[in-house]
């Protein structure tokens, strides 16, 4: 079977969003274009890695071009969304690594998303060459979701996933543990919880 690659070059919309509640979400990646969405699910720690990598690749090419590119310092406010996902949420697949670039000639970003993969290994090769083998593969390979978006576009990604990561249950002001709307056991009062004797 050849792989799928889910291409949005560039789409109507790409963000980061959740379903569920606080404590209970679901991350996902969603880009959509010409009545067509892709979403893939992927965890939380995931999407704010990506968001801040892509602020990083960001002010690396700010910084290498001496300002004489086309990508914003900050996000622009005309790109904000604050939309929910496109419903129906339907996972496509569940992201395994994830890969950023910046393709300098048309001055776009490049993000992959490749599906979670269980690797096995032939007799004759070790998981690390299979690995690779199967990453690699352009015609075997994973499914993928590979986006194509501006500088701009990119930084009011990044904004908004880092606001829906945040967005979820607050920290414990002892331990950072997040808080539960049931309660806290938290760990810095020997596992008491407020109020009790």
């Amino acid at each position: 079977m050849s792989r799928q690659v889910f291409l949005y070059d560039p789409p109507d919309r790409f963000v980061a969003g959740t379903v569920g509640l606080p404590g209970r979400r679901t991350f996902y990646l969603q880009a959509a274009s010409a009545g067509r969405t892709t979403s893939v699910a992927l965890e939380k720690a995931q999407v704010e890695a990506l968001a801040e990598r892509i602020d990083e690749l960001l002010d690396e090419v700010v910084r290498r071009s001496g300002g004489s590119t086309a990508v914003p310092a900050v996000a622009p406010s005309e790109l904000s969304d604050t939309e929910p996902l496109t419903s129906p949420v339907e996972e496509e697949f569940r992201v395994g690594t994830m890969a950023l670039a910046w393709d300098g000639e048309s001055e776009r970003m490049v993000v992959e998303a490749q599906a979670l993969v269980t690797l096995e290994a032939d007799s004759d090769e070790s998981l690390a060459e299979a690995e690779e083998r199967l990453l690699h593969d352009d015609e075997n390979g994973p499914p993928m979701l590979r986006v194509r978006i501006t500088g701009s576009m990119a930084r009011a990604f990044a904004k908004r996933a880092m606001e829906v990561v945040n967005a979820g249950r607050p920290p414990c002001p002892l331990c950072s543990l997040p808080l539960d709307p049931e309660g806290h056991v938290c760990p810095r009062q020997n596992g008491y919880r407020r109020g009790e004797a």
